[in-house]
This record gives C-alpha cells, sequence and structure tokens, in this order.
C-alpha cells in the first residue's frame, strides 16, 4: 500500500520528536527474543540503524525498492547478512523490525492514522529483511558443502609420481566432480604420472558411482596419468559383475597396498626383501 506524503510527513514527526524513546522501548521490545545474545549497546546501535533505514523510507518516497531508498536497503541487507552469519535465527531478526509497531502504539500523540501509514512501511522492511536473511543462509550452507566436500576428499602424495584419492562414504555427482578437479590439479602440480583411486570406504558401488570412477579415471588418462583402482571387496566385485559393469583395460587391485606396489613397479621401482639376522 503506498503512504501518502502527508501521511509520511506526520509519521516523520512523531518518530523524530520521540527518538530518544521510541529508540530504549525498541531496543527493550527487540531483546526479548534475543535471551541476552547481544549486549544493550549492540542491540541499541543494530536498532538504531533500523530506525534510520525506517526514517529513509518515511522522508523518501515510501517504497524499499524505490530509488531513494537505497540507503534503507543498504543498512537492512548489512543487518540481515550480520545476524545470518552469526546464527540469528529468521524471527529474532525480522522481531527488530517489526517490533517498532509495538513501540508505535505507546507514543504520546499517536493516532490510528499513524500507526497505518507506519505499518505498510514496517512490513516491507520486515519482508526484505526476511529475504535477505534467507539468501544470506543459503550462500552460507553452499560454502560450507563445498569446504566438506573438499575436507572429504583429499588427494594424498604417496610416493614420487604416485598420488592416491581415498575415497569415502557415497560417491555422488557433485562430490564426483570435487574428485576429478582436485585429482587433476594435483597431477599437474606434482607431475605424478600414477593416480590411484581407492574405493575403499566406499559402501557400495552401484552403476552411478562406477561411471563417476570412470570419468575421472578417463580424466587422468587425458592428463596422462595411469590410474588404478583399489578396494575391491568381494562384495563390489560381486555386485560390479551382476550389473554388467565394465572397467575395461583399467588395473584393479583389491587393497591400496597392492595397488602402490603395482605403481612402483610399473614406475621403475625395485624391491629387494632383507633377510633378517639370526
Amino acid at each position: 500500500m503506498k503512504v501518502n506524503a502527508e501521511a509520511r510527513q506526520r509519521l516523520s514527526e512523531l518518530l523524530r520528536s520521540h527518538e530518544d524513546e521510541v529508540l530504549q522501548r525498541w531496543a527493550q521490545a527487540a531483546s526479548r527474543t534475543l535471551r541476552g545474545r547481544l549486549t544493550d549497546a549492540e542491540l541499541t546501535a543494530q536498532v538504531r540503524d533500523v530506525y534510520g533505514a525506517l526514517l529513509g523510507m518515511v522522508d523518501g518516497d515510501g517504497e524499499l525498492a524505490g530509488a531513494l531508498g537505497g540507503e534503507s536497503r543498504a543498512a537492512l541487507t548489512e543487518l540481515s547478512q550480520r545476524w545470518a552469519r552469526q546464527g540469528f535465527t529468521p524471527t529474532e531478526t525480522a522481531n527488530l523490525v517489526f517490533t517498532v509497531k509495538e513501540v508505535a502504539l505507546g507514543l504520546p500523540g499517536a493516532e490510528p492514522a499513524d500507526l497505518l501509514a507506519l505499518s505498510p512501511l514496517v512490513d516491507a522492511m520486515g519482508l526484505f529483511t526476511f529475504e535477505t536473511y534467507a539468501k544470506t543462509r543459503e550462500s552460507i550452507i553452499a560454502d560450507q558443502t563445498e569446504q566438506l566436500l573438499e575436507l572429504s576428499t583429499p588427494v594424498v602424495k604417496l610416493w614420487d609420481g604416485v598420488v592416491a584419492v581415498p575415497l569415502v562414504g557415497t560417491l555422488d555427482s557433485a562430490r564426483a566432480q570435487v574428485v576429478m578437479e582436485k585429482l587433476l590439479q594435483t597431477l599437474v602440480d606434482t607431475g605424478s604420472g600414477y593416480a590411484i583411486v581407492d574405493i575403499t570406504g566406499v559402501p557400495a558401488v552401484d552403476t552411478q558411482v562406477a561411471q563417476h570412477i570412470l570419468k575421472t579415471v578417463v580424466a587422468a588418462r587425458l592428463m596422462g596419468a595411469e590410474c588404478i583402482i583399489s578396494g575391491i571387496r568381494p562384495q563390489i566385485a560381486q555386485t560390479v559383475v551382476a550389473l554388467g559393469i565394465e572397467f575395461g583395460d583399467i588395473v584393479t587391485k583389491a587393497t591400496l597396498a597392492d595397488a602402490l606396489v603395482h605403481a612402483l613397479r610399473a614406475s621403475g621401482v625395485e624391491f629387494a626383501k632383507r633377510s633378517r639376522a639370526l
């Protein structure tokens, strides 16, 4: 609802003439849902920022999305993003905006028309705050998911010219992409000629998982590295046969140790057993 200029002018005079009272009562009302998570000084500063955003709308054209609402949007965006990163709930964030309605009810000289003019402005601010909060939380969750994927897919150097990717857990499309990118980058950085993909920690191998592994092997081969798949347990071998999955000429080994021995021998490393002295 568009608030006319006359109503906004009266609302501006009402808020400005009781500024100290508004800020004090607003901070007190907002603190009820925060359970002491902010100090009085911090909460007062936050409330003052929202108060400034409200006055910006009142003194402007009354539209948060309009050309004159830029400063108000910036203040609300900063608040929403900060509170989302600090772990405040959507309710706590939106409550900081909406409690000004409660405060306005008790202002001396406030009339019903003033509250009707205030309500759509505050509602617009609250909706914008909630949307910004949600977008920020989605971004945080996406970043954390990416970090967890990277942590769960390490590429380790086992020997000069030999690297390994120990896979643990389910291998979906997103994780397979991370595995491929990290493996290829490590091959470039180390100049390794052999890569071992260890699936000992993968609970089950189906057609989709096998396809992800095969794509990773093909990509590594295009980089000039030979791939070995280790961790082929009896159960996995039976499943692979039952599903008709073909690994072609890719070398497979039962254990990571067997795969490392194969890679070292293929790279020209010779082994000699040392006899124990009696």
